[in-house]
């Protein structure tokens, strides 16, 4: 009968020592997305280019994007091979009244007035696509 405690004992103890390690694997940090600053470094390192120039065609690139969505009510840009940024009007849509309430069979609804807006789509285009 020792024989059979001994086993159950030796069981345990190899159990308490395998779940501190999935802790840590469950504690693992959080992917953070870079920043800024970040991105600027590291373009300026793999480019060569000073961090002050780097940071110049940064800002000049959202002018131009900031430029292209501002021509018209469909416009677009375009980052070749990464994304493409569309600009879209969407028409202003009247108040209903007592239209059906989807949730509450048997009740209705007043939907309110939208005004006239804009929808900005941002898509992936392939080489984007084929990084991940």
């Amino acid at each position: 009968m020792a024989k059979k405690s001994a086993k159950p004992a030796a069981k345990a103890a190899a159990k308490p020592a395998a779940k501190p390690a999935a802790k840590k694997a469950a504690k693992a940090e959080p992917f953070k997305p870079l920043t800024k600053t970040q991105i600027i470094q590291e373009i300026a390192d793999a480019s060569g280019l000073a961090k002050k120039d780097v940071a110049t065609v940064l800002d000049n690139l959202s002018a131009v994007i900031a430029k292209s969505m501002g021509a018209g009510d469909d416009a677009t840009f375009t980052l070749p091979g990464l994304i493409k940024i569309e600009k879209q009007h969407v028409a202003a849509k009247p108040g209903q009244k007592n239209v059906p309430d989807p949730f509450h069979p048997g009740k209705t609804i007043d939907r309110p007035a939208r005004p006239a807006h804009y929808k900005i789509k941002v898509k992936a285009l392939k080489a984007l696509k084929d990084m991940a």
